[in-house]
This record gives structure tokens, C-alpha cells and sequence, in this order.
């Protein structure tokens, strides 16, 4: 595989519960190399999505991995590994036993457990029982038994959901370099910060519906577009006339005090040297792509 060889295409996914309209035509595709962000907020169809690319749940529309659907390949967990919340097993059971009762399942030898076992960083918990496995650990865990049989496709579903900033720290690092083994990488979530740390791109998902769709370079520069610059100024009329032919917007939040929109900190100070006018205060506030969720959640525009 080779970066950016397409891997996985969803196309037209849906489903309805009753009256009720759940997911509507949503499509994404997934690239050799890069990780994809698939963000929403909680009950905006993530799941329900991912369920149906795997073939977990009926719907609309039809999803190919390497170009066939999952269920024409004979063995597909050599195809995709799913993470759908932490690993799950009898509350007996050991964690290396339970991981080579899945690999023998799958053809898979024990030797490859110890490996995955020892990437993952869970090695001195391989005799843990299952329910004695921290949240973290059994996110790991269940991330090795995704990879059990090497394939090229991982997708996990709000894996950081109650991890600590060590363990999540520790996930991002650990997909980054699944991405760059040549993996194609679907990670739903909710927490879009940790989005913007790790994804190369996003597809955003407001009620059941995808409203953007674009590389995360591409959502950087969109939200720094929307940037807004704070400032205080004696002469704020005249700024702000000196700000509108400029193609910037100065409104007032106080008797001396305003924000800016159009216009860079840098351009905007620069403006006001050239005029004579003094600044006591130049702040710009560059929105996160939380800010970018919430602008379009009520938009509902869609990148191309």
C-alpha cells in the first residue's frame, strides 16, 4: 500500500429506529497513511455509522474495503481492526490467554500476542484478569487484539473517552504511527481538541448528516479565518474607520475597547502606527476547531 491509496469507501449509509431518521446518506472514504477524524457530538451518528461499515448493524448504502465488501473476505480481521470500546472477554480470563483465544480463532500464532502485547506497553499485564485492566489498559488491549491480524484498516470508536492526559498522549502517538506503517486510521470522537492533535483529516457529523468534510489543513485555515483580534484604543471611532477601509470590522465592547474581525493582529497594529494612533492593548483569539464544529453544527454547510 502506498500513501494515499484509497483503502475504504462508504458510500449513501443510513439508517432509521422506528420514525425516527438516525444517519441520512453519509459517505467517507479512508486513506493508506493518513487518520481520519470522525467528529460529532454524542448521539450524532458515529456509532451507528461505524456499525454499519462493519456490517454490525442493517442499513442503506454499502461500504468496500480494498475494494470488496468485508464479507467477501474470508478472513477480515486481516482486513480491518475495530476498537468498539476496550476489549471484551469472559471476566476470568487472562489477558494473554484472551488474546490468543482470538488470535487462534483467526489463524493467528500466539507468537504474534507477545508482539502486540509488548507494542501496546502491556507486557507486565499480560496475567491480568480482564475486569482488573484500567480503562486505559483495556483500551490498549483492545487496540492489540485490532491488530491481531495485521490489517491495513484500524477504526476505533471514542477510544479516548475517559483516558487521562497520559493515556491520551499515548494514543495519539501510538495511531500517528499506525498511519505512517501505511495504515488507513478512523478514529470517532467528541473531544475535537484531541481531533486537531491527530487527524489528517475530519469528517464532521451533525445529526446523522455529514456537514464537512475536508483535510485538516484545510479546517486550520478556515478557522483562522475566523479569527478575532481584542484591543483597546482611545481613538476607537477613528480605528475603526481606518479598520472598514481596510476591509476589517471594528466592533465596540466598551467606551474604549473593541474586537476586530477581517484582520490580523499584525496588520491591525501595523494600521495603527501608520495613522498615529495609540494601542494600550492588541490580543487575537484564534478559534479551535471546537469553534469550527459548533459554527457549522448551526450552519450545516459541507466542504468539498
Amino acid at each position: 500500500m502506498k500513501k494515499g491509496d484509497l483503502l475504504v469507501e462508504a458510500h449513501g449509509l443510513g439508517r432509521s429506529f422506528g420514525s425516527k431518521r438516525i444517519l441520512d446518506g453519509v459517505s467517507l472514504a479512508l486513506r493508506a497513511g493518513e487518520v481520519t477524524g470522525f467528529v460529532g457530538a454524542n448521539g450524532a451518528g458515529k456509532t451507528t455509522a461505524i456499525s454499519l461499515m462493519l456490517g454490525l448493524l442493517r442499513g442503506e448504502g454499502q461500504t468496500r474495503f480494498l475494494g470488496r465488501p468485508l464479507h467477501a473476505f474470508g478472513a477480515p480481521g486481516t482486513v480491518v481492526g475495530a476498537v468498539l470500546g476496550g476489549v471484551a472477554g469472559h471476566p476470568r480470563h487472562r489477558l494473554r490467554a484472551h488474546l490468543r483465544m482470538v488470535a487462534a480463532g483467526s489463524a493467528v500464532p500466539d507468537r504474534r500476542v507477545d508482539e502486540l502485547l509488548e507494542i501496546v506497553g502491556l507486557t507486565g499485564a499480560a496475567q491480568l484478569r480482564l475486569p482488573e485492566l484500567s480503562l486505559g489498559m483495556a483500551q490498549r488491549a483492545g487496540i492489540a487484539q485490532a491488530l491481531l491480524g495485521d490489517p491495513p484498516v484500524l477504526i476505533l470508536d471514542e477510544p479516548a473517552n475517559g483516558l487521562d492526559p497520559h493515556a491520551l498522549r499515548w494514543l495519539r502517538e501510538f495511531l500517528r504511527a499506525q498511519a505512517g506503517l501505511g495504515r488507513a486510521v478512523l478514529v470517532s470522537s467528541h473531544l475535537l481538541g484531541e481531533m486537531q492533535q491527530l487527524a489528517d483529516r475530519v469528517v464532521v457529523l451533525t445529526r446523522g448528516r455529514v456537514v464537512a468534510q475536508a483535510p485538516m489543513a484545510e479546517i486550520v485555515e478556515r478557522v483562522a479565518g475566523r479569527r478575532a483580534v481584542n484591543l483597546e484604543c482611545p481613538e476607537l471611532p477613528v480605528l475603526a474607520r481606518v479598520v472598514a477601509e481596510q476591509g476589517g470590522q471594528l466592533t465596540p465592547t466598551g467606551e474604549h475597547t473593541g474586537l476586530v474581525t477581517g484582520l490580523d493582529r499584525v496588520r491591525i497594529g501595523t494600521l495603527a502606527v501608520d495613522a498615529g494612533l495609540p494601542l494600550y492593548w492588541l490580543h487575537e483569539e484564534r478559534p479551535s476547531l471546537e469553534d469550527f464544529y459548533l459554527a457549522i453544527a448551526e450552519e450545516e454547510f459541507t466542504i468539498s
